[in-house]
């Protein structure tokens, strides 16, 4: 069968916006092809995510050899780099988990207009998405080549913004020279309040006391009178155990200790908002459940090649930089 350019867009808008039931539902209706099923529609989009995927592995080797994209015409006073981890099902399960959930990996790059550090809030304008289920190298390359296609060399400052997950900063050191690494502050926010309740147990008034004291240091940049508070309980309690399990106190708060000695020099909120930047990751949170709406499901199983072609359109189809668009400008007709 022979899909014309416009029907090959929107069988790919389609498979980017929702499942391939919907999809073919509202293909059905809108074209009056009864015989049209999801498995079909599968076919067709898998296979136009596919060649996105081919496009954007091709534009990496070339980075690779020294060939760089086209930079955006309009130079950002502040870019944000924002890197998390989503999650699907895979068909198979892994040997070592003997489950079938796996993380694909989410990159968003955000231009703003810095705020003034007092009333004037950073002014959010454009973000770009990308994500792969491959690894963390892959989606390394992924993003400084995106990062440089949104102005990455020319703009005034560059941020790396998310969690302390065990990936994300490895591959800042990598692939980047940021101005400012920051640690999102709910993230780390977070992390105090989980100490408070393991210290104390949830929902306890001491709990709330305890949260509330070291959130007002955080915010106030005193994070070496943080990291004592927690000292003191993490040495009252003693080092963990190996029987203690994950969510133990002693577990929780040795790890808080580390946690936030390492990323202290990321968790400068006071600079960070005098400057005029975000320090919350919600942009990045929110792309990351814009590609799990698609993806992630308790009856949504997927191979490689096809988690990798849905992302790649779904990628394309969230960017707002109107690279939907001039993908589509010029496509051939295509037959499958």
């Amino acid at each position: 069968m022979i899909l014309t350019p416009k029907a090959a867009e929107r069988v790919s808008r389609e498979t980017a916006a929702q499942g391939f039931d919907l999809a073919a539902r509202a293909l059905r209706v809108d074209w009056g092809l009864e015989s049209l099923d999801a498995k079909q529609v599968q076919r067709w989009g898998e296979a136009s995510g596919e060649v996105l995927t081919c496009c954007r592995d091709a534009e990496v080797q070339r980075h690779r050899e020294g060939v760089r994209p086209e930079p955006c015409p309009n130079v950002p006073q502040l870019l944000v780099i924002g890197l998390d981890g989503g999650r699907y099902q895979h068909k198979d399960k892994t040997a070592d988990t003997n489950s079938r959930w796996r993380e694909d990996k989410v990159l968003t790059v955000s231009s703003y207009v810095p705020g003034d550090g007092q009333e004037r809030k950073p002014e959010l304008l454009v973000t770009t998405h990308v994500a792969t289920s491959r690894d963390a190298a892959a989606i390394g390359k992924m993003a400084i080549v995106e990062a440089e296609r949104r102005g990455y060399r020319q703009a005034q400052v560059v941020i790396g913004m998310g969690d302390g997950g065990n990936w994300i900063d490895p591959l800042f050191e990598r692939e980047f020279q940021l101005d400012a690494r920051i640690i999102d502050w709910c993230h780390a926010n977070e992390h105090l309040w989980n100490c408070a309740k393991a210290v104390h147990g949830a929902d306890t008034p001491e709990a709330a006391m305890m949260g509330e004291r070291m959130e007002a240091l955080l915010w106030d940049g005193r994070i070496d009178e943080v990291i004592g508070m927690l000292q003191v309980e993490s040495n009252r309690l003693g080092p963990p155990q190996e029987a203690d399990p994950p969510q133990h106190a002693r577990r929780v708060l040795h790890q808080n200790v580390g946690y936030f000695t390492q990323h202290k020099p990321h968790m400068d909120y006071p600079a960070f908002r005098a400057k005029g930047w975000p320090i919350g990751s919600g942009v990045t949170e929110a792309g990351v459940k814009q590609f799990n709406k698609r993806v992630k499901g308790t009856e949504r199983f997927w191979r490689d090649a096809g988690i990798e072609a849905v992302l790649s359109l779904r990628g394309n189809w969230v960017s707002q930089d109107q690279r939907w668009e001039r993908y589509w400008a010029n496509r051939p007709a295509y037959v499958k």
